[in-house]
C-alpha cells in the first residue's frame, strides 16, 4: 500500500508539472507500453524521484547477495546478485555514496558511470561487475514499480508470455552417482514437468581419474561420462532435451574426444568443458564436433562475449544475468547473439527473484532458448521463505510465466530473507 500511495504522489507532481502527450507513439511501442506512458506525463516528475539509500543483504553461505534501493517517494526495488560477490559489502556501500540522490530512473546511465568509473578498479569482470549487476537489476525493478509497468515493458516488449526452463539435477559428481542415479535423476525432471534436463559430468574422484589435478580424461573415465548420459537418454526417450556439464575443468584434447564420443545421444549443449579464458581453443573445440559447445557463465559483460561470436566459437551463449552485467546487458548480450543467429540461454543460479528478473530478459529478445532452473528449489523451503510472489508454484510444466506486475514481479520477503541470512554481516543496513 505504502508503493501505491507514493506512486500516485508521483503521478500528481507529474501532472502538475506539465503535460506531454506521446499517444501518437502507440503504434511504436504498442497498447500497453503507450497505456502506461500517457498514464505517466513525462518531463518533470521524473527529476522529483531520488535514491535515499542502497542496502546489501547475503544469503547463508555469502555466495548470493541482495540489493535493496529506497527512495523518496517510499518506492523500493531489489535486485539479486550471485558468485562473485563474497566480501563485497563495502564495495556495495560504496556505489551506494555515489548513487545517492540520483533518479533511479536513469538506469542505463547510472550502470555506465559506475561502470566507466571504475575502469582501474576492476570494472572489467568479477566481484565489480558482479555488484553492479545486483544495483543494475534493483533500478529495474524501482523503475517499473514507479511507471507501473512490468520490466519486460522498460526493455521494449516481450516476444512470449513464459519462458521454457531446464532442470539441473545438481547430482553431484562427488557422490559418485552411477548410470542408474542419471536415469531417476531424468525421470524425476520429466515427472515434475521439464522436456529438458542438465547433468554434471566432472567427477574428481573418479577412482578412473589417474591425476587429481590433471583433468587430461582417460579411456575409462570417458567412458564413465557416455554411459552416464547414455543411461539419462535412454530413460526419458528421444524427445526430451539432455545437456552436460562439465565446468570448464578438463583440456582440450579431452573436450574433443568428450564432444565426439556423446554425439550419438543428441545432446542440447555440452556445457564449459574448458575454461572460458581460451576463445580460440573454443572455436575449434565447436567445429571439431557435431554436439552443440555451450558456455559463458563465466564471461562478463557484451564485450566479453564478443570475441567467441566473432570467432565462432560458441553454438549457445549462457550469461548468467546476476553477474553478467545485469539485465540490460543481458538484453545486450542476447541481440549480439543474434546477429550471429547463435540462441541464448542464461545461466541462472539464483532465487526465485533473479529467476524471474531473468525471465523478463528472456521474453524480450527474440533468441531466447531456455533458461536454467535448480532442483533444489523443489526440495529446500527456504527459496520460497525468502521472497513473495504470485501463486504457489514458481514453475509450471517446464516454464515461468512472465510476471505482468509492475517492476519485477517478484519481491524480497525481508523476514524470511533474514532467518537465512548470512551471519555477521549486517543486514539490509
Amino acid at each position: 500500500m505504502k508503493n501505491s500511495s507514493s506512486r500516485r504522489s508521483f503521478l500528481t507532481k507529474s501532472a502538475l508539472a506539465g503535460a506531454f502527450s506521446i499517444s501518437g507513439l502507440s503504434q511504436t511501442f504498442g497498447t500497453g507500453y503507450t497505456k502506461a506512458v500517457d498514464d505517466n506525463p513525462k518531463l518533470s516528475a521524473p527529476s522529483d524521484l531520488k535514491i535515499t539509500d542502497v542496502k546489501v543483504a547475503y544469503l547463508k553461505g555469502g555466495g548470493r547477495m541482495f540489493i535493496k534501493i529506497t527512495t523518496n517517494q517510499d518506492i523500493v526495488g531489489y535486485g539479486e546478485a550471485v558468485d562473485a560477490v563474497a566480501g563485497t559489502y563495502h564495495m556495495v556501500k560504496r556505489f551506494g555514496f555515489f548513487l545517492k540522490d540520483q533518479n533511479p530512473l536513469n538506469v542505463h546511465r547510472i550502470f555506465d558511470q559506475i561502470r566507466k568509473g571504475g575502469v582501474f578498479g576492476g570494472a572489467q569482470a568479477g566481484m565489480y561487475v558482479a555488484v553492479l549487476s545486483g544495483i543494475e537489476t534493483a533500478l529495474w525493478d524501482l523503475a517499473g514499480k514507479a511507471l507501473n509497468i512490468p520490466v519486460y515493458q522498460l526493455l521494449g516488449g516481450k516476444f512470449r508470455d513464459s519462458v521454457r526452463v531446464y532442470m539441473d539435477t545438481a547430482l553431484y559428481q562427488n557422490r559418485l552417482p552411477k548410470p542408474e542415479d542419471f536415469a531417476a535423476a531424468a525421470k524425476e525432471a520429466v515427472e515434475l514437468g521439464m522436456t529438458a534436463v542438465k547433468f554434471d559430468l566432472d567427477q574428481g574422484n573418479d577412482p578412473n581419474k589417474y591425476d587429481r589435478y590433471n583433468w587430461t580424461a582417460g579411456p575409462a573415465e570417458i567412458q564413465r561420462m557416455y554411459d552416464q548420459m547414455a543411461a539419462a537418454r535412454a530413460a526419458v526417450g528421444p524427445n526430451i532435451d539432455i545437456c552436460a556439464d562439465m565446468h570448464g575443468r578438463y583440456d582440450f584434447p579431452t573436450a574433443q574426444r568428450v564432444a565426439k564420443v556423446l554425439e550419438p545421444l543428441n545432446l542440447m549443449w555440452l556445457e564449459e568443458p574448458i575454461p572460458a579464458e581460451n576463445v580460440d581453443a573454443y572455436a575449434e573445440i565447436a567445429k571439431s564436433t557435431s554436439t552443440p559447445i555451450c558456455a559463458g557463465e563465466n564471461v562478463y559483460l557484451a564485450y566479453g562475449f564478443r570475441p567467441y561470436l566473432e570467432k565462432g566459437a560458441l553454438d549457445i551463449v549462457m550469461p548468467d544475468l546476476q553477474k553478467a552485467g545485469g539485465l540490460g546487458e543481458g538484453q545486450r548480450i542476447a541481440n549480439l547473439a543474434n546477429l550471429y543467429y547463435v540462441p541464448f540461454a542464461p545461466h541462472m543460479v539464483a532465487s526465485y527473484l533473479g529467476a524471474m528478473a531473468a525471465a523478463h530478459v528472456c521474453a524480450s529478445v527474440p533468441n531466447f532458448m531456455i533458461l536454467e532452473w535448480q532442483i533444489y528449489y523443489h526440495k529446500d523451503p527456504m527459496w520460497k521463505e525468502i521472497v513473495t510472489f504470485d501463486g504457489t508454484e514458481f514453475v509450471d510444466k517446464g516454464f515461468i510465466k512472465v510476471s505482468d506486475k509492475p517492476g519485477i514481479g517478484v519481491s524480497i520477503n525481508e523476514e524470511g530473507l533474514k532467518k537465512h541470512a548470512a551471519a555477521d554481516i549486517p543486514f539490509f543496513e
